[in-house]
């Protein structure tokens, strides 16, 4: 199935776009989404262990289930002040 994911701040800049379609089993997880797209974009693998992750805009975990269609963001870890 197809996913639509967001991209956001370094994430964005790294992946070259601010949005990507990524294919991933039907009864795929957010952990399968994560897997496929760091071996898409090998340049992000830094943030695996930092990044949050939303889908339809509600923050998700590794194992929530996705469907077709959803749309993922992704954020990776900003600092500021």
């Amino acid at each position: 199935m197809q996913v639509r994911v967001r991209l956001f701040a370094t994430l964005k800049d790294l992946a070259g776009k601010a949005e990507v379609e990524i294919e991933i089993p039907p009864t795929g997880r957010v952990a399968d989404l994560l897997a496929e797209f760091f071996e898409q974009y090998p340049r992000t693998k830094d943030y695996k262990r930092a990044l949050l992750v939303a889908v339809n805009r509600d923050y998700a975990e590794q194992e929530t289930p996705l469907k077709e269609g959803d749309e993922i963001a992704l954020f990776p870890p900003v600092s500021g002040g």
